[in-house]
């Protein structure tokens, strides 16, 4: 048997792990345009100058030739042959596969913004290729601009804090990382990066990019306020990694390559896992996923019990912070709940019909794991005589006379 994987980041480097594990004399090929393995969650940890490429890796150094893994590294996946089960890479190799993972990632996305086609000084915040350019860039530049104040964005701007640059960030929602937290705990963000000389600008966008000579001097945005820039760094998304999957069957849809819980695509032998679903899945789902696939490409049937499930922790300027379930974008028939005490410790609850759907804590994060088990499992806290903010494990995983509390099983 050999299992073919592609992609070396979270994904793709835990199935390999788990597919050794299970199939001890069977081969594993690992393909990647990565010569290296790291992690992308801390890249902005080689800016802050904290972490050099081997303290980035998330794998013990011998973690290739203890796994027996045959790594083509460097190599970029054009094409794939479903019926003949072929990878096709670009120097013209081919590589067969009995089965196959698509953990492919994703890249960086540059929004097609008026003036920006063709001009230097732009740069993406993906790969350790973008670290490396940045890093060469930064010595001749005075004013940085990051587009987009998401979670990358947000590491963006820690990681060139005290570089003594002019930093700007644009951010098209009304506030700081405006996917995982509410205005109450986006503020506490934004007062803090703004006292370390962050200047940021909300509900607002880049609508034209000026430059001189080829490269790029200056943004102007939605409200017509102009913006000095010669580093101008898009943290404004990121696009799967499937252009190879395009002349294939291979299913996809607008967002990435279509998988099931199991893992599994629509073509027998082949799965996915990761950011290739487009789905955004954060690093600890794209391990699960990862794993999962790897079960079931072993023939062991196995499913994502928090398939594609949100949770964020960070720890921006000594602030840690916890995003878990629904935190935006629900409706009224939502009830939120608020515990803050004068430490400024922020607890807020999200939840309806008894089962709390979402919860962001910041400051003392204690509670965030029987909020993650009560969310996960959907258990009804309506029977729980307590306030949401004081329950604890005895409270659900116990058995009463009537069972009204039971939960056998945690997985």
């Amino acid at each position: 048997m050999r299992f073919v994987v592609i992609g070396a980041s979270a994904a793709g480097i835990n199935a390999i792990r788990k597919l050794r594990e299970l199939n001890p004399n069977s081969e594993i090929t690992l393909i990647s345009k990565d010569k290296d393995i790291y992690s992308r969650c801390i890249l902005y940890h080689h800016l802050k100058g904290i972490r050099d490429l081997k303290k980035l890796s998330f794998v013990e150094v011998n973690f290739i030739e203890k796994n027996r893994v045959e790594w083509i590294k460097g190599k970029e996946v054009i094409g794939l042959d479903t019926v003949s089960q072929k990878v096709k890479l670009d120097n013209g190799e081919e590589v067969d596969y009995d089965k196959l993972l698509i953990a492919s990632g994703a890249h960086s996305f540059i929004p097609k913004i008026m003036g920006i086609e063709g001009v230097k000084n732009i740069v993406g915040f993906r790969n350790f290729e973008d670290v490396e350019e940045i890093e060469k860039l930064l010595p001749h530049v005075k004013d940085i601009v990051i587009m987009g104040g998401g979670l990358v964005g947000i590491d963006v701007a820690a990681g060139l804090l005290h570089k003594n640059k002019n930093l700007y960030l644009v951010e098209m929602g009304d506030r700081m990382l405006p996917i995982q937290l509410d205005k109450h705990s986006a503020t506490v963000y934004e007062k803090a990066f703004e006292k370390e000389g962050l200047k940021q600008y909300y509900s607002n966008g880049i609508a034209l990019v000026g430059s001189e000579n080829g490269v790029v001097k200056r943004v102007v945005l939605k409200n017509g306020k102009i913006l000095p820039c010669d580093l101008l760094i898009s943290a404004a998304g990121i696009r799967s990694n499937i252009e190879f999957l395009k002349e294939s069957d291979v299913s996809c849809d607008n967002n990435g390559l279509l998988f099931d819980e199991k893992g599994e695509t629509n073509i027998p032998n082949i799965y996915g896992a990761g950011d290739v679903s487009g789905r955004a899945p954060i690093w600890p789902v794209a391990v699960k996923e990862g794993i999962i696939a790897a079960y079931n490409m072993s023939g062991i049937e196995k499913s994502m019990d928090d398939f594609f499930a949100s949770k964020a922790t960070m720890n921006f300027l000594g602030i840690p912070t916890m995003s878990l379930g629904i935190t935006s974008g629900y409706d009224e028939s939502y009830i939120e709940e608020i515990d803050l005490d004068n430490l400024g410790n922020y607890k807020k609850i999200i939840h309806k019909d008894g089962v709390i759907h979402g919860a962001i804590l910041q400051g003392d994060l204690s509670y965030a794991g029987i909020l993650t088990q009560l969310i996960r499992l959907k258990i009804d806290v309506s029977k729980v005589k307590k306030r949401l903010f004081d329950i604890d494990y005895s409270d659900f995983f116990h058995t009463t006379e009537n069972f009204e509390f039971t939960y056998d099983e945690v997985k």
